[in-house]
């Protein structure tokens, strides 16, 4: 039965490339993910590796791998620069060198600010001691004007070595010369890396004299482990703590690994989905075949052979099918990881050059697509080794169809469960499962519809398919009847769009949602004019501050300076405590900024120096008014009492405190302040003030100036990159549903030979058999479209009720877009039917009457 089997393939070629491209498909997004996660996590290691080449570290006991590899210090604490004379003075270090970087910005040969993609634009001090640096082309920096430049950045910004530019430091700009290239032994994943020398980048980003880390080289026969042992005797009285470089490294690995974990879970969401969609077609693809075979199946069990026998011949198929489909997976990943580090590298973010393909990940996609295939065929496979002998003595084999109530019932109660889950975590946002139960009752009403789909689809296909049954006969009632005679096969067809399509349908309206958000906060919050934007973790330069000030048409100017602190009520503050403080100037409260929520006298509590919490984090650290705060700073600690709640989108989860208070916590140089609202003087000329900001904050390349609708544009833009991510990888779960149409539209015209030559015998032309498939493929379509877009837009409506507390509190439903999504179905779906339309049209209509 197994050459019978093997047999079979060969003589539905066209049948069997459409089912291994569906699961070459399916499983190349698998093993893409698999590798392109691995890819990630080399790029990372080689950078631990290739910057943390010390022998011994030493960091605050409460420190951890995150701290270590940050991009600029932490004001909660750290080392004071003291140490590192005391460290070298220890038997064994012959260099101790101490971390310090923040951000900054370089200015390329272009004029404008040097940025890629969302890399960190970073700077550090020089030490010619530091391994990290592998060599160094030119010479080190050794003032201020003077910058050498990593390899990548050089290259992006299209300077030289002797060239002149511009640098921001801390919103200081300085006319700066390249005087020199620094290589390190990996690609730095496309972060922007400027060196300055150590008395410059200690002023800008060590004020308080204190660092996140120190790194020690050991001298020749010092191990390691050895010298590690010698200064933690010196660490430990001072708070502080003393690791290997390995043991460093293994650190920051493991860090980044729990951080990819995310990536990697979300990639693999829609790998999932991916191959769930391909599994539709599968399926689809050995259930049409299986009936249009069925004679040959009963000829089968009259010469003998038993039920068992059939369905293993199928399932030799489905086998053969599955590995050869995974086999191409395997490579197409391979291809597909290559293609996203090429693009990635145009864009400036140059990855491993390694492209991994393990052992475990090429295993892993040939047992899922094998076993995906496998259990697709088995169902169907199964229903043709019952079949009666005695069918192979009639000209047609029927198929007798199960009842569709059970299926129905059932589906329904999956729908009314999810659905009823989905309103209660709507009811209790606050409860602790709201997120799972949402998760669950989405599950629950996708896997309902798809359930109840035999029922459902009939039923929108006729409302559907009325306008052309109306204007077009008799193609429009041909293709009607097409689709609704076998409700099991337009569901499974339909169903592959479905499921993309409500996850794209729920994409666009919690896009819309953060969108239509965002503009309520600012139009109920905020009180402003025009408003100063720069890139966190840049800041607004307090000279261009001041500047703005002083301009007659501006009646308030405030920022949002803002640092990071540890903080606790009760308790010394650990390194699990750490939260935002901002600083929020009383008069700004009921002018220029209006809290959604209040509880206690805000303005006033700043004034005399308390802490204003926002209501989110007082509830999920039990903290009240009246509390006592035990603050963690670079200036030491600070003891302040919460004498107001309030609930600000546009502040944020965090501390408030007057900018005095924030400057007691924190120097100016370590605060970050990347917004400011401006608020111009009654009967102000609006367009002369813009052009008068513009051109104050124009030397200083990264700060824009924005009115209301730009604001909110500009945050919009923001989510609608993370949409680009989401809708590239729910196209490629499009592109195999539509796959399955062309699937099933070819099978359909293979299985109906005999009546489309019986069609054409009494007059329907070419061009009309044409249309009627065409009409299929796009009813097909559409109905799975406007199926998916209903349920994932039922679904999204919670989720802004789930996450008001979080500022996603407006529910928004673009129409438009929805609506150009049904558009595109109707494209897709006629593209879809070229290929079989075509290939009906051109069967010979005397071969296709007398096909069997």
């Amino acid at each position: 039965m197994g050459r019978i089997g093997l047999r079979s393939v060969r003589a539905h070629a066209a049948r069997f490339v459409m089912s291994v491209l569906a699961v070459t498909l399916g499983v190349a997004f698998v093993t893409g993910t698999f590798s392109l996660r691995q890819m990630l996590s080399s790029t990372f290691d080689e950078i631990v590796g290739a910057t943390t080449t010390a022998d011994v570290y030493v960091r605050p006991a409460s420190a951890n791998s995150a701290d270590v590899t940050s991009m600029s210090n932490d004001t909660s604490g750290g080392l004071p620069l003291s140490m590192v004379d005391d460290l070298s003075a220890v038997d064994g270090v012959t260099a101790a060198i101490a971390s310090i970087s923040g951000s900054v910005t370089i200015v390329g040969a272009d004029g404008t600010a040097v940025r890629s993609t969302q890399a960190p634009s970073f700077a550090m001090a020089y030490d010619s001691r530091d391994t990290s640096i592998t060599h160094v082309e030119g010479r080190a920096p050794t003032t201020a004007s003077e910058v050498m430049l990593e390899q990548y950045t050089l290259e992006s910004s299209g300077l030289s070595i002797g060239d002149t530019t511009h640098m921001v430091l801390l919103g200081e700009v300085s006319e700066v010369t390249v005087v020199g290239e620094a290589f390190f032994s990996a690609p730095m994943a496309g972060a922007t890396i400027v060196l300055l020398d150590e008395a410059t980048a200690t002023a800008a980003y060590a004020p308080t004299g204190t660092v996140p880390t120190i790194s020690l080289y050991a001298a020749a026969g010092v191990t390691p482990e050895a010298l590690r042992d010698r200064v933690e005797a010196l660490a430990a009285p001072a708070g502080a703590e003393a690791l290997t470089g390995q043991a460093m490294r293994d650190e920051s690995n493991k860090a980044i690994a729990e951080q990819l974990g995310f990536v990697s879970t979300f990639l693999l969401v829609f790998a999932v989905l991916a191959l769930f969609v391909g599994a539709f077609i599968i399926a689809n693809t050995f259930t049409m075949q299986i009936r249009h075979r069925m004679r040959e199946f009963a000829l089968l069990r009259a010469v003998g052979a038993s039920p068992a026998q059939v369905f293993s011949s199928i399932v030799v198929q489905a086998a053969v099918i599955g590995v050869l489909g995974s086999v191409l997976g395997v490579l197409g990943g391979l291809g597909l990881v290559t293609l996203v580090g090429a693009v990635l590298e145009r864009l400036q973010m140059t990855l491993s050059s390694t492209i991994p393909l393990s052992t475990s990940t090429v295993l892993i996609g040939l047992a899922v697509g094998t076993l995906v295939s496998i259990a697709a065929a088995a169902l169907p496979a199964r229903r043709a080794s019952l079949v009666p002998p005695v069918e192979a003595m009639r000209d047609e084999v029927t198929v007798n169809e199960r009842s569709l109530r059970l299926r129905a019932l059932l589906g329904s109660v999956l729908i009314a469960a999810g659905a009823a889950a989905a309103v209660v975590a709507a009811i209790r946002p606050t409860a602790d499962n709201a997120d799972l139960l949402l998760g669950l009752g989405a599950a629950g009403v996708i896997v309902g519809v798809l359930t109840v789909g035999p029922v459902v689809v009939p039923a929108v296909v006729r409302v559907l398919a009325a306008p052309a049954v109306a204007w077009w006969r008799p193609v429009g009632r041909l293709a009607r009847g097409n689709v609704v005679r076998n409700p099991r096969r337009a569901a499974n067809t339909a169903g592959a769009l479905t499921i993309g399509m409500a996850l794209v349908g729920a994409a666009a309206v919690l896009a819309a949602s953060t969108t239509a958000s965002v503009s309520s906060l600012v139009e109920s919050e905020i009180n402003a004019d025009y408003v100063l934007r720069t890139d966190y973790p840049g800041t607004i330069a307090p000279q261009a501050l001041d500047e703005v000030r002083a301009l007659p048409d501006v009646q308030s100017a405030f920022g949002f300076p803002t640092t990071t602190v540890l903080a606790a009520v009760g308790t010394t503050p650990t390194d699990d405590d750490g939260t935002w403080v901002i600083g929020v100037d009383p008069a700004m409260v009921g002018s220029a900024l209006t809290p959604s929520k209040t509880d206690g006298p805000v303005a006033d509590t700043l004034a005399a120096g308390g802490a204003v919490v926002d209501t989110s984090l007082a509830d999920d650290r039990h903290w009240a008014i009246g509390d006592e705060i035990t603050v963690s700073a670079a200036t030491g600690e600070r003891t302040l009492t919460i004498g107001a709640l309030m609930r600000s989108g546009t502040i944020g989860s965090g501390i408030s405190v007057s900018p005095a208070v924030l400057d007691e916590l924190a120097p100016p140089a370590a605060q970050a302040d990347s917004n400011v609202i401006i608020t111009s003087r009654p009967g102000a000329d609006l367009a002369a003030l813009r052009t008068d900001l513009t051109d104050i904050v124009a030397p200083y390349y990264v700060v824009s100036v924005m009115d209301s609708d730009e604001f909110v544009a500009g945050l919009a833009s923001q989510v609608n990159q993370m949409l680009t991510i989401l809708y590239a990888l729910l196209g490629l779960s499009v592109v195999i549903a539509v796959l399955g149409i062309v699937n099933t539209l070819a099978l359909s015209v293979i299985e109906r030979t005999r009546e489309i030559g019986l069609l054409r015998a009494v007059g329907l032309g070419r061009l009309q058999l044409s249309g009627v498939i065409t009409v299929e493929s796009v009813l097909t379509a559409v109905c799975g479209t406007a199926i998916g877009l209903l349920t994932g837009v039922g679904l999204a409506a919670v989720v802004p009720r789930l996450y008001e507390a979080q500022g996603l509190s407006v529910l928004a439903v673009p129409v438009g877009s929805l609506a150009g999504m049904l558009v595109l179905a109707v494209v897709v779906g006629a593209l879809a039917a070229v290929w079989p339309a075509v290939r009906a049209a051109r069967l010979p209509v005397l071969d296709a009457v007398t096909h069997e």
